[in-house]
């Protein structure tokens, strides 16, 4: 039996902590991929990422997003589903989520964010 997922209330989210996870450049890359998909409610599972970084890397990336509260994540089967918590993050600290992925998109070449033939698709 899994354990069930820990994430942090609304009012537990943390600036300095969503900062600190938003300063690794694998954390920013997964959040600026998840943005790109929220648009039509799609979830993405880990394997989306696999372009990234190894699994084992992830893992611990995708930890530190859901605890402070940047990203949800579900168990499906033995698939776990992640969406960004915009809703949350927009009520906590308004506009940073904005600010971040518009700067992500802007330079998201240099910082190897999406494989090259994706970072077309985020103008």
């Amino acid at each position: 039996m899994a354990r069930p997922l820990r994430h942090p209330t609304r009012d537990q989210m943390e600036l300095p902590v969503v900062l600190d996870c938003l300063s690794d450049p694998i954390r920013l890359a997964i959040v600026y991929h998840l943005a790109q998909h929220e648009r039509g409610g799609t979830e993405l599972c880990c394997g989306d990422f696999n372009e990234l970084s190894g699994k084992s890397n992830l893992a611990y990336h995708f930890a530190k997003l859901r605890d402070s509260g940047l990203m949800q994540t579900r168990i499906v089967g033995t698939n776990r589903l992640m969406k960004l918590r915009r809703e949350d993050m927009d009520a906590r600290f308004p506009g940073l989520i904005d600010a971040v992925i518009k700067s992500a998109a802007r330079d998201a070449g240099r910082l190897q964010l999406l494989p090259e033939c994706e970072i077309a698709d985020a103008d």
